[in-house]
């Protein structure tokens, strides 16, 4: 056995733990009682303590140092268990052990305020969390932005500045694409109720219809969306609302995007650092074009208007195109996770601002439910009506998620740059999608993406299946084309 051979075999174990530690997590959003959370975070909190010790294993550096791998996939993996290695002995121990304890009660109380419509009762938990991340921030920065050290667990190699330089390109013009089309006739809406256990059916055949592999995956209800694991075992989660099926549907496809990356990587990287996907950015950019580029093209939803139709019966939309312009409606709305693609990056960069000052100390959480609502009056021309439409919607900042955030909108700028080349690449794309066959188009993804994991860096990636360096441009493009055929501007 070599150094390598030997970080490799314990790697494989770590990552294992992980996985188990995920599982966790699922099985916390989706059927664990209400009543385990007490325990279940001292099994989280357990699980992290055992974790950040082998993260932080002296023999780490001693294999890293004698391994010398000459293969491009064996330096990738000494590559990014050195980040890893490097940025986990920063951390101490008893503050990662914390930080894992209160992060899984915050999600119970962030649950509960948020079904109680009660800001107070979730700030002190809130305020912990906060600390206790300023504090690892503080300790991965050594000296640096501490926003800037949190960014680096999500999209690696990215800074704070660098992305508020692309989100100042976007501003203006999604703030004039919004302010035309909301001035344009709103299309037609759905009527009725929509029985949830049909939802629940179509949705699952979406899921297969976009390429997840059900053997290895499954598809659950939980108040938040979300996808966890890979390789063998990836699971996605939906929820339902009687009156917006689009919410189940599209939440599905988002999160299948998610899941179909994580089971189209190379099985030969799994249990490594390169056997999950490579950033949060580059795998938003799958769960958004799976979501949006695809699953709301013109085509797409003319399938998808017939299906609808042969579950539900009539619900109020006359034809395919009108169907089509309902699906890509642009109305007023609270909620990020339902917004259209005009919007959504205008709600990701408000929650970026907020978290920044957060971090910078510049905000205080007793000061945020006030600063949420000031800024989103400010960008969307309306106040909020109650907390759970605005800083108690997202789960993100109950469980420590602060540098996740802009990974969203990097990951839609990411999606508008492949799809851009996969039109290309494919000229019979909509007829395939008309027929509700994106093999194609996911296929084509599987191959000049998402096969490769962790091997190359998120920019890199997206520049080798893109031909284009990462940048606003394609995404303007596409939205600005798309939304002015649709609204007549």
């Amino acid at each position: 056995m070599t150094a390598f051979d030997d970080l490799m075999a314990f790697q494989r174990e770590t990552s294992a733990l992980g996985q188990i530690a995920g599982r966790l997590g699922w099985d916390q959003e989706t059927v664990m009682p209400r009543g385990a959370a007490p325990q279940r975070a001292e099994e989280m909190a357990a699980i992290e303590s055992v974790l950040h010790a082998r993260r932080s294993d002296p023999r780490v550096a001693e294999w890293l140092d004698q391994a010398d791998p000459q293969d491009e996939v064996g330096k990738a993996q000494i590559r990014e268990i050195r980040r890893s290695f490097e940025r986990t002995v920063k951390v101490p121990a008893d503050l990662a052990k914390a930080i894992a304890r209160v992060t899984s009660s915050a999600q119970g109380t962030w649950a509960q305020a948020r079904a109680d419509e009660d800001v107070a009762a979730f700030l002190p938990v809130l305020q912990e969390v906060v600390a206790l991340k300023r504090e690892e921030g503080a300790a991965l920065a050594q000296g640096g932005d501490v926003y800037d050290a949190m960014v680096e667990d999500y999209e690696p190699y990215t800074t704070g500045t660098q992305i508020a330089d692309i989100f100042d390109q976007m501003r203006p013009r999604l703030v004039a694409l919004r302010a035309a089309v909301l001035d344009r006739p709103v299309p037609q809406s759905l009527t009725g109720t929509f029985d949830e256990l049909t939802q629940m059916r179509l949705s699952q055949k979406l899921a297969t219809t976009f390429g997840y592999d059900l053997n290895t995956g499954r598809v659950d209800k939980a108040v938040h969306p979300f996808s966890s694991g890979s390789g063998l075992d990836v699971r996605i989660t939906t929820r339902t609302s009687e009156t917006d099926p689009f919410n189940c549907f599209y939440s599905t496809i988002h999160e299948v995007g998610h899941a179909a990356y994580e089971q189209g990587i190379d099985q030969a990287y799994a249990l490594t650092p390169l056997g999950s996907g490579v950033s949060m950015g580059v795998h938003e950019s799958q769960s958004r074009i799976y979501e949006n580029q695809l699953g709301r093209s013109r085509a797409f939803t003319g399938w998808l208007f017939a299906q609808m139709t042969a579950a539900f019966g009539d619900f109020g939309i006359s034809d395919a195109d009108a169907f089509y312009a309902t699906v890509n409606g642009v109305h007023n709305g609270y909620i990020r996770t339902e917004a259209d693609e005009v919007q959504y990056n205008l709600h990701i960069m408000l929650r970026f601002d907020l978290e920044r000052a957060l971090m910078a100390g510049d905000l205080q959480v007793s000061d945020l439910e006030a600063a949420w609502n000031d800024r989103f009056k400010a960008d969307f021309g309306y106040a909020v009506d109650k907390p759970s439409n605005g800083c108690l919607q997202d789960v993100h900042w109950s469980v420590g998620l602060f540098g996740y955030f802009p990974t969203y909108a990097l990951g839609n700028v990411y999606a508008g740059c492949l799809y851009q080349t996969l039109r290309a690449a494919l000229p019979d794309l909509d007829t395939q999608l008309a027929q509700g066959d994106t093999s194609g188009a996911t296929g084509w993804l599987r191959e000049n993406l998402q096969q490769y994991g962790g091997l190359y860096a998120p920019r890199d990636i997206i520049t080798r299946a893109s031909g284009v360096e990462p940048g606003p441009e394609p995404l303007m493009a596409y939205l600005e084309d798309k939304f002015g055929e649709i609204y007549r501007l």
